[in-house]
């Protein structure tokens, strides 16, 4: 399925919004999208971005971009523009539509002292590790703490003391008070607002106490008249706490929220806290590193934000979790990008040929045509420059051809794209026997690379003329993981590649690559798809290795 008719697309979630419009429950469809500012987006998150944008899209709605800007020890402006800027890139628009959860900070300090006036939340002294422990286990229900039964107005005094900064951090929290007693845990008595001495992006230092995820969440979310709160499915648990709160607060709007699968991608990692260990350990460069599965890191790769959103698009929605390989992620884009990237040739690992029968003033030089993109003729042609000296890649020759190598050998010929039939004469050796060079000879009425007389030449090479190319380091990506699924036999930071990057710095370039922007995916013909990195340069050209032309995963299964 294309991305064009994705909007066709039936799920669970889309039938209920068909359903609710049909009943007349919603005057305007509102979703949301609340990223924590602790890290930079995910392919994961691109899932989430997609259903919640593209619903509000499709039913004529609104989106919110809300950042759940509720822990300050965690968050940066910096994550906030990379976001704004990630979603941008993907295709979305929000721009009128920000929000933040530390807007609404005082309202939900009210709704906090709501709860505590009808006694339905109290201030706990317990420590942390008390906390744990009176909270039970699956099996096992929880004890009720000795703060539970504070008077009113010792909670409020206490609440109001917290507020003002008087207590040390994890001296005390406020609690709601639902039911120790009950089978979901997060019943047992959740804390909602805890002490943290921290300066905050927005806020700075006006509030020393936040509140948890889970009391700004639905509240947030009925502020802003969300109609449709889509999470993923780990926060299935944590839906009849969302209701409580709704229920017992004094708020018209009364959101529901639906959950569906997250998207697992075999590997590799999707979650913040292990991608930033990845890059403290020293693993990868940043969040931007083209190995990660960051936004980010897949546009540095050269990964086009269509494919993205395709990819997404094809997984539907659901509420099964499951794996899916990486195999599956890589053909999308490369489907993609097969119709789109521009061609151009590259050589990695250079083998020199001499032409000897080709004039050796270095000033002559044959101006050939290549086309651009067999896929769409607009993209036009391109000039190449042919000289005495070519490279080629040093795995098109073999010196002792197996049966079913059709590529250049002793005596062999063989077809340069674009330009002319060679035949190898001679192979050139250093002291220790390793193959430094080859003379050949052309067949000059074989221009274009048509044999004149009709003879059957079954090897095609790709190649770049030594006088004219442009000298570069090519990355070569690899899975960031060994296995499909890192820390299923133990440490997940054990099966970490240690060869997920190969970086080749003796290349040679077409030079019309440079003419391309980082942001551009071109395909090195016979090699794959590369993207020029951010920090290339004219004078230091390196690109990035976006995907293989063939898939790769098979043999590692």
């Amino acid at each position: 399925m294309t991305e064009k008719n994705l909007s066709q697309k039936n799920d669970f979630i889309r039938e209920i919004i068909r359903g609710d419009i049909a009943a007349n429950l919603h005057e305007k469809i509102v979703t949301r999208f609340p990223p924590e500012p602790n890290g930079y987006l995910h392919i994961g998150h691109a899932k989430s971005i997609c259903l919640n944008f593209g619903v509000a899209q499709e039913f004529q709605g609104l989106c919110n971009l809300r950042f759940d800007d509720t822990n300050p020890t965690k968050e940066d402006q910096i994550y906030i523009d990379a976001i704004k800027f990630d979603l941008t890139w993907l295709g979305f628009n929000f721009e009128n539509n920000i929000r933040y959860t530390s807007d609404y900070f005082e309202q939900l300090y009210d709704w906090a002292i709501e709860l505590i006036n009808k006694g339905l939340a109290y201030v706990d002294d317990l420590s942390p590790d008390e906390m744990r422990s009176y909270r039970g286990t699956l099996t096992e229900p929880g004890i009720e703490s000795p703060s539970r039964n504070r008077e009113i107005a010792e909670n409020l005094d206490l609440f109001e003391r917290m507020k003002n900064g008087e207590f040390e951090e994890g001296k005390m929290s406020l609690r709601a008070k639902i039911d120790m007693q009950s089978g979901n845990l997060n019943l047992r008595d959740p804390v909602i607002y805890r002490i943290m001495h921290a300066n905050h992006p927005r806020t700075n230092n006006n509030w020393c106490i936040y509140p948890m995820y889970d009391f700004g969440h639905g509240q947030s979310d009925a502020i802003e008249n969300v109609t449709h709160s889509l999470c993923t499915l780990e926060f299935e648990d944590h839906r009849p706490l969302y209701e409580w709160f709704l229920e017992n607060l004094s708020i018209p709007s009364k959101p529901k929220q639906y959950e569906f699968s997250r998207l697992n991608l075999s590997h590799t990692i999707l979650s913040k806290r292990r991608l930033l260990k990845l890059i403290e350990c020293g693993y990868v460069t940043g969040w931007n590193d083209p190995r990660m599965p960051t936004l980010a890191g897949l546009r540095r790769r050269g990964v086009p934000p269509e494919a993205i959103r395709d990819f997404v698009g094809r997984l539907g929605v659901t509420k099964s979790d499951g794996i899916v390989e990486m195999s599956y992620f890589e053909n999308t884009v490369r489907e993609h990008l097969n119709v789109t990237a521009q061609r151009r040739m590259a050589v990695l690992n250079p083998l020199k040929i001499v032409i000897e029968n080709y004039p050796e003033d270095p000033q002559f030089k044959d101006e050939l045509e290549a086309t651009n993109n067999p896929n769409n003729e607009d993209d036009g042609f391109r000039r190449l420059l042919f000289s005495r000296e070519i490279y080629i890649e040093h795995n098109d020759f073999m010196e002792n051809p197996t049966k079913k190598f059709f590529r250049l050998g002793p005596g062999r010929e063989v077809r340069l794209r674009y330009a002319y039939l060679i035949i190898c004469k001679e192979v050139i050796k250093d002291k220790k026997g390793n193959i430094i060079e080859l003379r050949c000879h052309y067949d000059p009425a074989s221009r274009g690379g048509n044999s004149p007389d009709g003879r059957k030449v079954k090897g095609t090479l790709h190649w770049v003329s030594a006088n004219h190319s442009k000298k570069a380091t090519i990355n070569l990506y690899n899975e960031l993981f060994t296995e499909a699924i890192p820390g299923s036999n133990g440490d997940w930071i054990e099966d970490v590649n240690k060869t997920s990057l190969e970086s080749l710095t003796n290349c040679f370039l077409e030079p019309s690559i440079l003419d391309f922007k980082s942001n551009t995916t071109i395909q090195f013909e016979r090699l794959g798809y590369f993207c020029a990195d951010l920090n290339s340069t004219q004078e230091n050209p390196i690109f990035n290795r976006t995907v293989p032309l063939r898939d790769t995963w098979a043999k590692k299964t």
